[in-house]
């Protein structure tokens, strides 16, 4: 269930992406537009992430969980109906604001139940979302906008699939409710969020978190334009793009996240990370191919820059003291949110258009990209692990 509320979360944020290019067609969108559309759901989000800190320890994870579903659920549905730019720009940012919370919500409840020793492969199955995401809800998503002539069906989509996975939540999520038991006024929880704040082990795990976000968030949304309109790839086509790279993540999550709970999850982070330099500096230097060898590069793209997140993932999660798990969870979620709003405005900022229509500087997203998982393969070996 957990995987599943993550499947709707993370596709409603991932199929802005590639329905970039009809976005940039219908509402004569510049890059730097386009990337604003994409930072205010994490810019939002990272906002409501330091306000949830402060009440999310004071209640059940179960009831938090289904009432941030529910109001994401209804969100998602706004964002189809919205007339213009300006309308759905808001309307995104109210999704980001309970899916950045509930997503934060979600890892919150692994932390809780699944041992140390097992949440490897929890977040491999987690993650396990964001490959379902690419293999069904993104192509799924693109081809139901091309079916019926409009961008706002993937949301109708995601919505109606929202309200089944919510139903199934309600009587199969356990109710987690140990941590309520010392409820805290608000003036001692602002001392437990400056607590959680001070610690030198999480200020090391928000740091890794952002250079994860910068090392992929600065190029992954404006692939699909650059595949488009530089590769020269069909807009028809980008489906297969994401299905042949969300089927490859599908075994490779669980892959990585066994191998991280058996060798390490410092040294699976930098391997994987290692691996995934090669496909960052190639989708940003891609010249005019095939569609076979696009998808060929972005399935390494996705097997290693996603393949990174898992044991990423797993040592921030296991480096918060255990008692503060969703305050700490609730504050991570805030600055992962707002780095990814930052790589993604960075990313338009760096990223031009030419007099030809092309896209220019894609390679500059690209060394700073490599230059943040460079540093973040030093980092993670820093982060001591909390039992």
């Amino acid at each position: 269930m957990l995987a599943g509320i993550q499947f709707t979360h993370i596709a409603d944020f991932m199929v802005m992406m590639p329905l970039g290019p009809q976005f940039m067609h219908l509402f004569h969108l510049t890059p730097q537009q386009f990337g604003l559309l994409v930072s205010s759901y994490t810019f939002s989000a990272a906002i409501a992430g330091l306000l949830a800190a402060l009440v999310v320890d004071r209640f059940d994870r179960k009831r938090l969980v289904l009432w941030l579903y529910g109001a994401f659920t209804i969100v998602t549905f706004l964002c189809a109906l919205a007339p213009n730019y300006a309308t759905l720009l808001v309307a995104r940012s109210l999704a980001g604001a309970f899916g950045g919370v509930l997503g934060a919500m979600v890892l919150t409840l692994v932390g809780d139940v699944i041992p140390e020793q097992r949440r490897g492969v929890a977040m491999g199955t987690i993650m396990a979302s964001f490959s379902a995401s690419t293999i069904f809800g993104v192509p799924m998503g693109l081809y139901l906008s091309s079916v019926f002539h409009s961008w706002g069906a993937p949301f109708i989509f995601l919505g109606c699939m929202s309200v089944l996975i919510w139903a199934a939540s309600y009587f199969v999520l356990p109710n987690v409710t140990q941590h309520t038991q010392r409820r805290l006024p608000l003036g001692e929880t602002l001392d437990q969020i400056l607590t959680v704040l001070r610690y030198r082990n999480h200020q090391k795990a928000f740091l890794l978190i952002t250079l994860m976000m910068l090392g992929g968030f600065t190029v992954i949304p404006f692939i699909s334009m650059y595949l488009a309109i530089n590769v020269g790839i069909r807009f028809a086509d980008l489906p297969y793009i994401y299905l042949a790279g969300g089927a490859a993540t599908l075994f490779s999550s669980r892959f990585i996240g066994r191998m991280a709970d058996r060798y390490g999850k410092p040294r699976v982070y930098r391997v994987v990370a290692t691996l995934s330099l090669i496909p960052l500096f190639v989708i940003t230097h891609l010249m005019q191919v095939s569609l076979g060898w696009a998808v060929l590069v972005m399935v390494a793209f996705f097997i290693f820059v996603s393949g990174r997140i898992i044991p990423g993932l797993a040592v921030v999660t296991s480096s918060a003291i255990p008692q503060y798990r969703g305050t700490f969870m609730s504050l991570n979620s805030s600055v992962q949110q707002c780095a990814s709003g930052v790589a993604s405005l960075l990313g338009g900022v760096i990223v031009g258009r030419n007099a030809d229509g092309l896209l220019t500087h894609y390679n500059y997203v690209g060394y700073l990209a490599i230059a943040a998982t460079v540093i973040a393969m030093w980092l993670v070996g820093k982060i001591k692990i909390e039992r």
